[in-house]
């Protein structure tokens, strides 16, 4: 199988599992909510229609719009620990930045095979693209048509198509916890604003307003915007801790595409 098969192999992998995993953890949010929040024991005189006993019953009082927000918080932490095991595999074994050194060593000293043998031992994205940029390089030595600087662009454009292969895999599926970062505050917002109109309900009845009413109209709108702030801060963090990481890899692939054009050039003056 070439690269090019499996990289493709693998992203279609990793589509399916959005596309599976999505509406299975909305059922799961649902049975959460239904069976496990809505459990007859969480609330007084074991009746949902009752004042809640427990945490899990003051979330239940929330709203249809809770196993929403459930099922959002699901997501947030599966993507966020898909995404973590993809790019800590994309790292390789070891430190990116000592691999990288040892390649620029073997390469000075003229070793191409001993840089190649590195690569196979880091694997991860960086190691892909410098190994198949060792290749190119190999393979140019033994190109007598072309002259140095068309070699050198030929290296550059391998590390150019390799690192187009290697990054999409490493970004796929950050949009879905982009995503979760602001539907779950205006979800949240519109379960807030679902509570608040039952509240003020409950105050423009004739007479004496219901007081049970009202509180579970406010009790409704809070828990609603606490789920949403809390998953939304989920994502943004774990948002920022993926992108950052890619960022260093990128940093790394460009530091190692760098060095090898340029002792190409150096060693063929």
């Amino acid at each position: 199988m070439s690269k090019d098969q499996k990289q493709n192999k693998e992203s279609k992998a990793k589509s399916m599992f959005a596309s599976f995993a999505i509406p299975v953890l909305v059922v799961v949010g649902v049975c959460i909510y239904i069976f496990i929040l809505g459990n007859p024991a969480n609330f007084q005189g074991n009746d949902k229609n009752n004042s809640p006993a427990n945490v899990l019953g003051i979330i239940y009082k929330g709203g249809f719009i809770v196993p929403i927000l459930i099922s959002l918080v699901l997501m947030s932490i599966t993507f966020s620990i898909e995404r973590f095991l993809t790019i800590a595999k994309a790292s390789g074994k070891g430190s990116a930045q000592a691999f990288v050194h040892k390649v620029q060593s073997h390469l000075s000293g003229g070793n191409i095979e001993a840089a190649l043998k590195e690569c196979d031992i880091q694997q991860g994205s960086v190691a892909n693209v410098v190994k198949s940029a060792l290749i190119k390089y190999k393979e140019m030595e033994g190109v007598a048509e072309l002259n140095r600087d068309q070699k050198v662009l030929a290296i550059q454009k391998e590390i150019e198509e390799s690192v187009s292969l290697e990054l999409p895999m490493l970004e796929k599926n950050l949009v879905i916890i982009a995503t979760m970062a602001s539907v779950s505050t205006l979800i949240a917002l519109l379960g807030t604003v679902l509570g608040m109109i039952r509240a003020f309900s409950a105050l423009a009845q004739a007479g004496a307003p219901d007081s049970v009413a009202l509180a579970s109209g406010i009790s409704e709108a809070l828990i609603n915007t606490a789920l949403g702030i809390a998953n939304s801060a989920i994502a943004i963090i774990m948002y920022n801790v993926f992108t950052t990481s890619i960022d260093k890899i990128t940093y790394t692939i460009d530091e190692a595409g760098f060095s090898i054009t340029q002792t190409y050039a150096s060693a063929h003056r």
